[in-house]
C-alpha cells in the first residue's frame, strides 16, 4: 500500500500538479508529538503580542491606548517579514566566523527541512538520538514569535511619545542588529557563548535582558513625557491590563515549556523538560504575584490589581532563563525573590526619575538580569550552579549578562542616535498633549 501510494504522489508531482516531496533513502520521519506542541507552542507565544498590547495599553491614558496597541501588532508585521527575508538566517544559520552571526544560507526561509528530506543541519531541531526531531519551518516559525515579542517589549519605555515612522524603523534595525546576533551567541551550536556554557533556557538573556536595557538606553535620546513627574498619568484601563496578565501567562507556557525543543538536555520537545518548565512556569509567577503584592501592602497600606499583575510578569521574566534548568522548588524561591526584587526596582524609577513609561527597565531589564545570575545560582538539571558547587557555571553567566547587556545597549545608544538626527525620535510637544492617538493614526479608542 505504501508503494501503490509513493508511486502515485511521484506521478503526480512529475505532472507539476503539487510541489516534490523528496522520499530520501534512510532519512528518518518527523516526530508528530513533538511537532504536534511545537505548532501550539508557537501559536501560544504569538498569543503573547496581544497580550503584551493589552497590558501596555490599559496602562496609559486613554487618549494614547491606540498607538500603544499598535507598538505590538506593528511588530508582528515588521518582524514577520525580517525573520523570513534575512533575520532567521542571521540568527540560525551556519556561523560566519566566531559564533558571532549567522551567514545568508537561509535567506528567505531557503534550504529549510521541511518534510522528511533528511537530518536537520543542527541537533538543537531533533532529538539526542538523532531521530525524529520536527520540522525546521515550525522551528523557525517559533523562533519568530520570539523576536517579535522581544522588540515589543521595548515599546512599553517608549509610551506616549514616541513618533510611529521612527518607531518602525527602529524595530527592523534593533531586530536585526541586536536580538539576531545575540540569538545566534546564545541558541546556535556554534555561538560563542553556547560553547562557553552560557544557560539560557527560554531568553533571560537574549529577550528580557536585551530589550529591557536597551530601552533604558533609548530613554537616553527619547526623554520624558511631557509633563512628568509632576503630572498624575494613571493607567486608563486596569481590566484591560489584567487580561493582558492573563493571556501573557497563558503564552508563556509555549514560550518556556515550547523551548525544551532546544533544551541540552531533551529527548523530545514533548517530553519530561517541558512538564518541568510547565511546573516551574506556573510556581514562579504565583509566587512573584504574592511577593510584590505582600511588599507593596507593606510600603503603601495597600494591595493593588496593578502590582499583583506586575509580580505575575515579573515572576515570568524571571524563571523564562532557568525553567528547564532548576527544581520546583528553587522556581517558588525565585518567584518570591522576583516580585521583591522588581519591585525595588520600579521604586529605584521613582527615585531616579527617569520616565520609563511602562517599566520595561525595571521588570525585564532587571528581572532579565536576576533571573540569568540566579539560573547560574540555582540550576541543577542538566546543569550545576553555584549552590551544587559548580562556580564556574556562575562566572560564566556573570558573563553572558555583562556581554548582552553591553552590547544590546551600546548598539541601541548607534540606532537610537542616527534616528533622532535623521527622522527625529519624538513627536512635537502639542501633538504629545492632543495624544498619539490623533496625531499618529488620526484614530480614538473611544468615541463615545
Amino acid at each position: 500500500m505504501k508503494e501503490k501510494l509513493r508511486y502515485i504522489l511521484v506521478t503526480i508531482a512529475g505532472l507539476g500538479l503539487v510541489p516534490r516531496v523528496c522520499f530520501a533513502e534512510g532519512a528518518p520521519a518527523f516526530d508528530t508529538g513533538d511537532t504536534a506542541w511545537m505548532l501550539v507552542s508557537t501559536a501560544l507565544v504569538l498569543l503573547m503580542l496581544p497580550g503584551l498590547a493589552l497590558f501596555y495599553g490599559g496602562m496609559v491614558r486613554a487618549k494614547n491606548v491606540l498607538s500603544t496597541f499598535m507598538h505590538s501588532f506593528v511588530a508582528m508585521g515588521l518582524v514577520g517579514v525580517q525573520w523570513a527575508v534575512v533575520g532567521y538566517s542571521l540568527a540560525f544559520g551556519a556561523d560566519a566566523g566566531g559564533g558571532l552571526i549567522g551567514d545568508f544560507s537561509k535567506v528567505m526561509l531557503n534550504g529549510l527541512v521541511s518534510f522528511a528530506e533528511g537530518v536537520p543541519v543542527y541537533t538543537i531541531f531533533q532529538n539526542v538520538a538523532n531521530e525524529g526531531g520536527i520540522p525546521e519551518y515550525v522551528f523557525a516559525m517559533y523562533q519568530c514569535m520570539f523576536a517579535m515579542i522581544t522588540v515589543a517589549l521595548i515599546s512599553g519605555a517608549l509610551a506616549e511619545r514616541i513618533k510611529f515612522s521612527a518607531y518602525c524603523l527602529f524595530v527592523l534595525l534593533w531586530t536585526t542588529l541586536v536580538y539576531d546576533p545575540l540569538a545566534h551567541w546564545v541558541w546556535m551550536v556554534d555561538g560563542w557563548l553556547f560553547k562557553k556554557g552560557a544557560l539560557d533556557f527560554a531568553g533571560g538573556t537574549v529577550v528580557h535582558l536585551s530589550s529591557g536595557i536597551s530601552a533604558l538606553a533609548v530613554l537616553i535620546f527619547l526623554g520624558k513625557r511631557h509633563g512628568f513627574p509632576n503630572e498624575r498619568m494613571a493607567p486608563h484601563s486596569l481590566p484591560l491590563t489584567m487580561l493582558g496578565v492573563g493571556l501573557l501567562w497563558f503564552g508563556w507556557y509555549g514560550f518556556n515549556a515550547g523551548s525544551a525543543v532546544v533544551g541540552v538536555n531533551s529527548v523530545h520537545a514533548a517530553g519530561g523538560l517541558a512538564g518541568l518548565a510547565l511546573t516551574t512556569t506556573t510556581i514562579a509567577p504565583a509566587a512573584a504575584g504574592l511577593a510584590w503584592m505582600c511588599a507593596e501592602w507593606l510600603h503603601n497600606g495597600k494591595p493593588s490589581a496593578l502590582g499583583f499583575g506586575s509580580g505575575v510578569v515579573a515572576g515570568l521574566v524571571v524563571i523564562t532563563p532557568g525553567a528547564g534548568f532548576v527544581q520546583p522548588g528553587a522556581s517558588l524561591i525565585l518567584g518570591a525573590l522576583a516580585g521583591l526584587v522588581c519591585y525595588g526596582g520600579i521604586l529605584l524609577k521613582a527615585k531616579l526619575k527617569y520616565d520609563d513609561s511602562l517599566d520595561a527597565f525595571g521588570v525585564h531589564g532587571i528581572g532579565g538580569t536576576f533571573g540569568a545570575l540566579a539560573t547560574g545560582v540555582f540550576a541543577t538539571v542538566g546543569a550545576t550552579g553555584l549552590l551544587a558547587g559548580n562556580l564556574d557555571q556562575f562566572i560564566t553567566q556573570v558573563i553572558a549578562v555583562a556581554a548582552a547587556g553591553t552590547y544590546a545597549f551600546v548598539m541601541t545608544l548607534g540606532i537610537t542616535f542616527v534616528l533622532s538626527k535623521t527622522v527625529g525620535l519624538r513627536v512635537e510637544r502639542e501633538d504629545e498633549i492632543m495624544g498619539l492617538d490623533q496625531t499618529q493614526h488620526s484614530e480614538s479608542a473611544y468615541n463615545s
